[in-house]
């Protein structure tokens, strides 16, 4: 006769995590090691996997899970850059001509429009 293994302790219900508590940690020491990155992020997480080919080193089984990266591919943040209108206007006109010389069949007029950050 077979019987269930009641010895395993029944799973606590937490309450769901509000958006505050969903963090995205990067965390590491002066070592010359790995960075440590924890997140409750799907997209982080989804990044960290299918681009970057990483694999979660712990889940806490709430949504966050964590991994392991070498230092080195942490960058630190930059400060944004800001263009002069003449600046952006060269930049534009050296992108279209890459992309002519990429796609020769691309017409021209064809525009390609991007958000201004400003």
């Amino acid at each position: 006769m077979n019987k269930a293994n009641n010895n395993t302790k029944p799973r606590i219900k937490m309450p769901a995590l509000t958006n505050d508590e969903k963090e995205t940690l990067i965390s590491f020491d002066e070592t010359p090691n790995d960075a440590v990155i924890f997140t409750h992020n799907k997209a982080w997480q989804s990044h960290l996997e299918n681009r970057l080919g990483l694999r979660p080193t712990m889940d806490n089984g709430y949504g966050g899970k964590e991994y392991r990266i070498p230092k080195k591919r942490i960058r630190m943040p930059m400060v944004p850059r800001r263009l002069s209108a003449e600046q952006r206007q060269k930049l534009g006109e050296r992108l279209r001509k890459a992309r002519r010389q990429k796609q020769p069949d691309l017409p021209p007029d064809h525009v390609v429009t991007m958000k201004s950050r400003g």
